[in-house]
């Protein structure tokens, strides 16, 4: 019996891997990198759960998915495996236990959502753990091709070569075959280490059903009450949505409750268990419900809006039937939905115009750091004095720091282009553009060669003494303490917390802003003060001039335009499912790539169910009354109304930054069309031709 057999029984207590399961595993251990994909349900944890325990270091899980940490610790730690999550939730001491563990080598496996690879305090201590295996969960973020395309995770790439990750494991169970290669391309990892199990269920009973938006209840009501009950789920795209039909299923006698993300965490939790517990409970969810729930008896599936697309479809039925035994899921198609949809990803689109304000902006950033001459740094005008630290002050761990002295010829010659910062809330509400667009934005300067990331770090560190100033001091040997006295005298003093801005105090003390945050760090970890930060900022440099920022410009905006683009025929591609005439099954597998090999002979269609036509969408026609509302909102010259985007949006109810802060919410304009295609709204609004350019 190998290794791998040995802990599976033993420790997990499995007599066998599932199919897939033991090819990821044996390359893994063989020392390569791998892509898993495996269908909702088909064990990927265990791909990197079990190896863990058999590498020499540390096994990294980079996960969105809070649910799945809690869960997947809590059955490890049952199993006498040393696991633990790092995330705002814990305490000081709980923290302190974690790094411990890490420090000593104990700990075998620890869990993190993407974000809080933004910390540098995270990233400095990091650095010097042995990394064998980095774990990246829902990988498909990590592509623009894909339907969830995520910032964060199109910089793991670079952070597991600046960790020096030992091999990697990206895992996810949505890939079609281009957002596959872009993983692999990513992650340098071989095609033929590439495992794909197949994505067909014959276990699930899929079926489509054409109905109008305001049947949708009827239908619903129908299928619970004609259905044996079971665990069921209940997609719906808005909490209003999922409040109001919980509400309503609950009167009608079920046992239902939302679950969304506008609900308190301990709501959310408290949903969450009584789901998992109850065989027949109701849950009536937006998307942020089901991603990492390992219940492996629901029955039933509904998706009573559309999903946004067909691989949201897929991973969504994929947590029903997960024991083997039927289960069936069906959509309501009412392409009424599809408006909603289509306006959300058009809203997230930016003015070619904000973008070009953005970009040059941050070149403005880089360009007047990079002036700065070689002279003005030796008179001191930026002061930089790296002082050498002794062994023994190194091997106490009182002050770990990296500086490296540049020499001002290097400096004169700007071989080294000087850091500089920008906070993305900053630029959101400066150049109205959503926040998440702005990070994507960021992502692709950095993808065209223009930024190189540098480290990000927060603005504000908060401390609580837990003990005098004396006290700390008298520890410390003059030079030292002095130091520390200048540092805490920067901080200003709030009700219970003290804050320092590391920037402003870095300068005003003429030190390194590392060094500041290496006491501060140092501090905590001697219960000296409990810290917390805020304010996150970003660093980067340029990294070469573009020749023609214009072009750079509408080269990012058409970029956008592109992903808006893909937005839409992803969700007209779930519209031509359900319209279809043909296998359910089949098509499905064929957009991921597999060949179905024949009907399925469990959709609806391979079933002979008549196929149910979605009902027309209606449409709007645009009348003198509509001509002038625009022209009274182009007349007011509104800083907020700058185009005929930014009107099209608060004509169809879309918020932006600029719109939130001029309250534009309030005015009775607001959503005026908030059920007509956001592409006809902006055409109208641009063929009056009296906007003024944005």
């Amino acid at each position: 019996m190998t290794a791998v057999d040995t802990l599976l029984r033993d420790t997990f207590g499995f007599d066998a891997l599932r199919a897939g399961q033991r090819d990821a595993i044996d390359r893994l251990l063989a020392g390569r990198s791998v892509l898993a994909v495996f269908p909702t349900g088909g064990g990927k944890s265990l791909c990197y759960q079990l190896p863990a325990l058999l590498l020499d270091g540390l096994t990294l899980v980079v996960s969105p998915l809070i649910a799945l940490m809690k869960d997947q610790i809590d059955f490890l730690q049952s199993k006498g495996v040393r696991a633990a999550r790092l995330d705002s939730s814990l305490t000081a001491d709980e923290h302190h236990e974690v790094w411990n563990d890490l420090r000593s080598g104990a700990l075998r496996i620890l869990y993190i959502a993407p974000e809080r690879f933004q910390n540098e305090r995270f990233m400095a201590k990091l650095r010097g753990i042995p990394i064998a295996l980095l774990a990246i969960d829902e990988a498909h973020c990590i592509s623009e091709w894909g339907h969830n395309f995520r910032p964060d995770y199109l910089k793991l790439a670079q952070i597991a070569v600046q960790l020096r990750a030992q091999r990697v494991l990206a895992l996810t169970a949505t890939a079609t075959p281009a957002v596959a290669a872009s993983i692999r391309k990513a992650f340098d990892i071989a095609p033929e280490d590439h495992v794909h199990t197949g994505f067909h269920r014959p276990n699930l009973f899929l079926r489509m059903t054409g109905v109008r938006a305001e049947d949708r209840d009827a239908h619903l009501l129908s299928r619970l009450r004609v259905h044996p009950p079971g665990a069921s789920i209940v997609y719906v795209t808005q909490q209003k949505t999922a409040e109001r039909l919980a509400d309503r299923l609950s009167r009608e006698g079920f046992a239902a409750r939302a679950y969304h993300a506008g609900l308190d965490p301990e709501v959310r939790t408290a949903v969450q268990e009584w789901f998992m517990a109850d065989p027949a409970a109701i849950v009536v969810a937006t998307i942020a419900f089901g991603m990492g729930i390992d219940k492996s008896d629901i029955r039933y599936v509904f998706h009573y809006n559309l999903p946004k697309a067909l691989e949201s479809y897929a991973q969504e039925i994929g947590r029903a039937g997960r024991d083997g035994a039927p289960a069936v899921c069906e959509l309501f198609a009412s392409p009424t939905d599809a408006v909603t949809l289509e306006n959300f990803s058009y809203g997230d689109t930016p003015t070619e115009a904000a973008v070009d304000g953005l970009v040059r902006e941050v070149l403005a950033l880089g360009g007047r750091f990079r002036e700065e001459s070689a002279s003005q740094l030796a008179e001191g005008s930026r002061q930089r004095e790296f002082r050498e630290e002794s062994a023994s002050q190194l091997a106490e761990g009182s002050r770990s720091r990296e500086f490296r002295e540049e020499s001002a010829s290097q400096l004169a010659e700007g071989s080294r282009q000087r850091e500089f910062d920008v906070s993305k809330h900053e630029l959101s509400r400066t150049h109205d553009i959503r926040i998440l667009v702005v990070s994507t934005l960021l992502a692709y300067l950095e993808l065209e060669g223009v930024l190189a990331a540098t480290a990000p770090f927060y603005d504000t560190y908060s401390f609580q003494p837990q003990r005098s100033s004396a006290e700390i001091l008298a520890r410390y040997d003059a030079e030292r303490a002095g130091f520390l006295r200048r540092l805490l005298a920067c901080s200003k003093k709030g009700r219970t917390w003290f804050a320092i801005d590391l920037t402003a105090s870095a300068a005003k003390l003429g030190e390194p802003r590392q060094r500041l945050v290496s006491a501060l760090e140092h501090l905590a970890e001697q219960g000296d003060l409990v810290l917390r930060v805020s304010g996150v900022r970003q660093g980067y440099r340029v990294a070469s001039e573009p020749s023609d920022v214009g072009a750079l410009v509408h080269g990012l905006y058409e970029r956008f335009t592109a992903s808006e683009q893909r937005d839409i025929e992803r969700l007209r591609g779930v519209l031509a499912l359900a319209s279809q005439e043909g296998c359910i099954t089949g098509s499905l597998l064929r957009y991921f790539g597999e060949d179905p090999g024949g009907p399925c002979g469990h959709c609806d269609r391979c079933a002979g169910e008549p196929v149910i036509a979605l009902p027309p969408v209606p449409t709007h026609e645009f009348d003198a009354e509509d001509r002038a509302v625009v022209g009274r909102l182009v007349s007011e010259g509104h800083e907020a109304l700058a185009g005929p985007r930014p009107i099209a949006r608060l004509l169809c109810g879309l918020p932006s930054p600029a719109a939130s802060r001029a309250r534009l919410v309030k005015r009775a304009e607001w959503g005026r069309f908030d059920e007509v295609p956001f592409a006809d709204v902006l055409s109208f609004v641009e063929s009056l031709g009296t906007v003024r350019a944005g």
